[in-house]
């Protein structure tokens, strides 16, 4: 299927109430906050629509919960601040926190109960994803103060190496998805200097290319292997990609035609992407489905008082989650198809 050309009304209609295309719509939910919270933001959803984040006041913020329509405080691992990531099936969820010290730890959720899984010699870490088997990826501080992506699998803190990243360029390196057979993305600093989306499986990591340029963020993948997330065009623009059953990338474009810079932060089973775009310079929600790139905004009730901002994560149902204002106030929300 070609790139498809994303000039339609429905696309056009940036920021309106509704769209003039025949397209999926959305009840939405406002996630609401904790206890004495002013914010909430939400990074990711379950197969069950249980919801994970961060909310708080200020600069404190604790992980949340949100299931059965309540939002529970999970408290931090003794820092200021806290957020959850991910989220599986059974409910556990990964993210990271300040501890008393106010280092950065990555940290593994069940049952309600914090533990703190380690670092690689480098004192901090940082979590991301989680898969229904609870193995959990992100990036940690090595002993020679290097970021180097990481697989947390029972009960052990493995170092995926990098893409032969420089000393130089040891920062951003991280795994941020992972698949439920333990397929890892992520994006590492190549020798060159270049950044790179990549797949890691079977203790080998592989580029995943570039769509003209040498920069690209794997962000997401669902359980099919399929990879989501930007890179940069050989005219320096900002495109969301999805990676093919081949192992290459397909540009996906941008909403409108734009360079709005979309980025894919989270993708289900069937391949639709939920992300942002920038226009005029506020951040909108992106849904990729069926060749068009839409902005979520068109998809929910007309004078709902949301302007949805990023949306982070997509469950096989066509559930979405993610962070906008309502009515002034920055809270998570949860989409549900009307239809």
């Amino acid at each position: 299927m070609k790139t498809p050309r994303l000039l339609l009304p429905c696309v056009l209609l940036i920021g309106a109430a509704s769209s003039l295309c025949a397209a999926q719509t959305y009840k939405v939910k406002d996630l609401g906050t904790l206890s004495g919270g002013d914010f909430s933001v939400a990074e990711a959803v379950n197969a069950t629509g249980q919801v994970t984040g961060a909310s708080g006041a200020s600069n404190l913020a604790d992980i949340f919960l949100y299931r059965h329509g309540t939002m529970t405080d999970l408290g931090t691992l003794g820092g200021n601040t806290g957020i959850g990531n991910g989220i599986n099936a059974s409910g556990q969820i990964a993210g990271y926190s300040t501890d008393s010290a106010g280092n950065y730890r990555a940290f593994l959720a069940s049952g309600g109960k914090l533990t703190d899984i380690g670092d690689l010699g480098g004192g901090s870490a940082v979590a991301y994803a989680i898969n229904d088997s609870a193995q959990v990826v992100g990036s940690a501080v090595t002993s020679e103060g290097s970021n180097h992506p990481f697989l947390y699998s029972g009960g052990k803190m493995i170092d995926l190496g990098t893409l032969n990243s420089p000393p130089e360029n040891a920062f951003w390196n991280s795994a941020t998805g992972i698949s439920n057979s333990g397929v890892v993305t992520g994006m590492s600093w190549d020798a060159q200097g270049n950044l790179d989306a990549f797949i890691w499986r079977k203790g080998k990591m592989k580029k995943l290319g570039n769509l003209g340029r040498p920069w690209t963020e794997g962000r997401a993948i669902n359980n099919k292997g399929q990879v989501t997330g930007l890179g940069t065009t050989k005219d320096d623009d900002t495109h969301l990609f999805i990676s093919t059953p081949s192992g290459k990338l397909k540009d996906l474009g941008t909403i409108g035609g734009l360079d709005s810079a979309p980025w894919g932060f989270g993708i289900n089973d069937a391949g639709v992407i939920v992300g942002r775009f920038t226009y005029q310079g506020s951040y909108h929600a992106l849904r990729y489905s069926a060749g068009k790139i839409e902005d979520l905004n068109n998809l929910i009730p007309a004078n709902s008082g949301w302007a949805l901002e990023q949306a982070t994560g997509i469950n096989n149902a066509g559930q979405i989650t993610g962070t906008g204002m309502h009515n002034g106030l920055e809270h998570a929300f949860l989409l549900t198809p009307a239809h």
